[in-house]
C-alpha cells in the first residue's frame, strides 16, 4: 500500500468485521527518536491464539470469498522494510490492538496520505463505530471523537455527505498543522 493511511483503514475494516462498536487509532511520530508509531485497538471479537498465530501469513484469511488475507503482511513488510515490526495482541472476546513502528526517516516509509478520508470512509457507514484518533507529533497533540462529534451534531447525522467531507479536511488540516 502506498500510504499509511490505507493501512489504516484495513485495520479499522478488520476490526468492523470483528464486530467492533469501538476503535482507538494512534500516531506518534518522534523525530527525536526517529520513530513513527501507529496503533489500532478495537473492542471487537478477538481472535484465538491459533488465528493470531496466523494472521501475519499471506495464506491465512478468515473471509470464505478468497483464500489470501494481504492486509497485515503487507503492514508487516512495510514495517520491516523501515528498520521497524509489528505487534498483535488479542484476545477472544475482548479485542485486538495492532501496533506498527518504523523508523521515522527511512526512505521506504510511505507517507501518511489522506488520513482523514480513511477515517472519514469508517464513519460513512450505517452504523459507525465509536471511534477516537489520536496524532502526535514531537509533543503536540490533535485528537478527534466521533462521540463529541455526534454530540455537536445533535440531530444531523454524522453519515451526511456535507459533514464527512468537512471532517475529512479537518482532521488533515490538524494533522498537517502540527
Amino acid at each position: 500500500m502506498e500510504e499509511l493511511s490505507l493501512h489504516i483503514l484495513d485495520l479499522i475494516e478488520n476490526a468492523l468485521a470483528a464486530g467492533a462498536k469501538s476503535i482507538e487509532i494512534c500516531i506518534n511520530e518522534d523525530t527525536g527518536q526517529d520513530e513513527l508509531r501507529l496503533e489500532v485497538r478495537d473492542n471487537g471479537r478477538g481472535l484465538t491464539p491459533e488465528a493470531s498465530a496466523g494472521v501475519m501469513s499471506p495464506f491465512y484469511t478468515s473471509r470464505t470469498t478468497r483464500r489470501v488475507g494481504l492486509g497485515l503482511p503487507l503492514l508487516k513488510a512495510t514495517a520491516e522494510a523501515c528498520e521497524g515490526g509489528i505487534s498483535l495482541e488479542s484476545e477472544a472476546g475482548r479485542g485486538t490492538t495492532v501496533a506498527a513502528w518504523m523508523r521515522l526517516s527511512s526512505v521506504d516509509r510511505p507517507p501518511l496520505g489522506d488520513i482523514g478520508a480513511s477515517l472519514a470512509a469508517a464513519l460513512a457507514r450505517q452504523d459507525p463505530p465509536k471511534l477516537v484518533y489520536r496524532h502526535y507529533r514531537d509533543g503536540r497533540q490533535f485528537r478527534f471523537s466521533s462521540k463529541e462529534l455526534e454530540e455537536e451534531l445533535g440531530v444531523i447525522p454524522l453519515q451526511e455527505g456535507l459533514v464527512l467531507n468537512w471532517l475529512r479536511q479537518y482532521i488533515n488540516e490538524q494533522v498537517n498543522g502540527l
